[in-house]
């Protein structure tokens, strides 16, 4: 702001310095005027003195001899009236410039006084204008700007007494918004996304960077969602609505709030959609509900065969050694059936208590591949079906070595189960940076789509009648979701239906 002062300084040097020389040539050039009339004036007094004597001493002159004595007294300048007037020049130069740099110094003095509270509260304003609410102005007692300096001291203490009280009540809210249990995104009145809370973008599997500012049908929301969203805009009105969607190959049920952001004066400013994951609610109420009617469902088949063959030998079919020995084969066999089906429930039961834990330690994948196809090798033998192995090296990670063999014989059950005859089962070892990765992939039924989220379900079979003729619980898979997420892992399915399915874990290596 220095830039102020010293216009107003050279301004008003100029001004001044303009007055000066417009005097100082006024002065040069009225100087040779006075000086003319004065050399009229004396020689005119002198004629009237030397008349006067003469007449007072009466002397015979006669008007020649007078006008010649006249003359010899007359001044006579102007033969030095061109020296006199350079060196009045000179003098009234030198006057000049002595004048100036007195006045200048004093003026730029003055000036300075005057105008440096000024440039001090222009640059407090622009600070604040800046956003920098910590400057202040200098105030002096002796100063006579002091009740601006003043002023605007108690301006900035206001904005930054404002900007931390804004400040707290954002990180308040912030903190709020993303420590939630809940996911929120709030929608701007021409459908971009304007604000997502962390627990939305670990639901959804996305990056901030690919949401914010986005439009909300572009993202990939479930259509559930996009429809729910779309009747909040359509009717501004508060609405909730209970939505099942699927997420990663995986079915949630949200209770979905939405409701319209209505700014000042009745302005809408868009709409505020918060999703409860109720999943685990719905699930136990499920689990609470179909959980008699899916046992008993499952017993009822092997108690009817061993009743029913039971009360048929008891009337006497025992007599027939043939009969007999095929009659008691069914029974051991649904027997066998319901051993199994029992194991798998307490298992799973097991499993899903809280506060279940694998024995994590390092372990080699490999080793554990191949124990689970030797294990399973009867039941492909059973089928003429073949094993395909392609391992190229060891993977080390982070697991429970028994856990991880029951994964894998559970998975390549499955796979043996659901695929025709003579047909082959692949096993596959991959690793990236993160994770150890085994694929199984068989040539079966294949999966619908919209199955494919439901197949980690209890009891749940994409071919009733074919799976529970193999004999199959319809609790493997449950099984091996719930064991996998207990070493931190993943699994997804990939599917075509008449081609096959692929089973890929994920195991962490740390």
């Amino acid at each position: 702001m220095k830039s102020m002062s010293n216009r107003l300084f050279l301004t008003f040097m100029l001004l001044l310095g303009t007055i000066l020389a417009v005097l100082m040539i006024v002065i040069g050039q009225l100087f040779p005027v006075y000086i003319k009339q004065y050399n009229e004036d004396a020689n005119t007094h002198k004629q009237a003195s030397m008349t006067q004597v003469i007449d007072e001493r009466k002397l015979q002159l006669s008007e020649e001899d007078q006008e010649a004595l006249f003359a010899s007294q007359s001044l006579d300048l102007e033969d030095s009236l061109t020296f006199v007037r350079a060196r009045l020049y000179i003098i009234l130069a030198i006057l000049f410039t002595i004048t100036l740099i007195l006045i200048g110094i004093v003026s730029r003095y003055m000036i300075r006084n005057f105008t440096a509270p000024i440039d001090n509260v222009t640059e407090t304003a622009l600070e604040l204008a800046k956003g920098n609410y910590r400057a202040r102005a200098q105030e002096n007692e002796y100063e006579r700007m002091i009740p601006l300096s003043h002023s605007i001291n108690i301006l900035a203490r206001n904005l930054q007494d404002i900007t931390t009280v804004r400040e707290v009540e954002e990180e308040r809210l912030k903190t709020l918004i993303e420590n939630m249990g809940s996911s929120l995104m709030m929608i701007g009145r021409e459908g971009n996304i304007s604000i997502v809370n962390r627990v939305f973008l670990e639901r959804f599997g996305m990056q901030i960077d690919e949401v914010q500012g986005k439009v909300f049908r572009t993202i990939g929301l479930p259509k559930s969602l996009e429809q729910f969203i779309d009747h909040v805009f359509l009717t501004e009105m508060p609405y909730r609505q209970q939505i099942k969607m699927e997420i990663k190959q995986e079915l949630y049920n949200k209770e979905v709030y939405g409701a319209p952001v209505i700014g000042d004066h009745g302005r809408w400013l868009g709409v505020v959609i918060v999703m409860h994951d109720i999943t685990e609610l719905v699930r136990l109420e499920q689990i609470r509900k179909d959980f008699v009617a899916n046992v008993s469902h499952e017993l009822r088949t092997p108690i009817t065969s061993i009743k029913g063959f039971s009360e048929t030998l008891l009337d006497g079919a025992y007599k027939d050694e043939k009969m007999l020995i095929s009659f008691l084969e069914i029974i051991y066999k649904e027997s066998n059936r319901l051993q199994m089906l029992i194991q798998d429930l307490l298992e799973l039961s097991k499993i899903e208590q809280h506060g279940f834990t694998v024995n994590i330690m390092p372990m080699g994948l490999q080793d554990v591949l191949i124990r689970g196809a030797e294990l399973t090798a009867p039941r492909l033998d059973e089928k003429n079906m073949s094993f395909q192995v392609d391992i190229d090296r060891d993977v080390q990670v982070m697991g429970d070595a028994n856990r991880i063999i029951q994964i894998v014989t559970n998975l390549i059950t499955n796979a043996i189960t659901y695929s025709p005859e003579n047909t082959t089962v692949s096993i596959r070892l991959k690793e990236n940076e993160t994770h150890g990765i085994i694929e199984i992939e068989d040539q079966g039924i294949g999966i619908e789509k919209h199955e494919i989220a439901r197949v980690f379900e209890r009891f749940y079979r994409v071919d009733r009648a074919r799976s529970r003729n193999s004999g199959g619980t319809g609790l493997g898979l449950a099984i091996v979701k719930h064991l996998v997420e207990a070493h931190h892992g993943r699994i997804q399915v990939e599917s075509e239906v008449g081609v096959g399915t692929i089973m890929i874990v994920m195991i962490p290596k740390n």
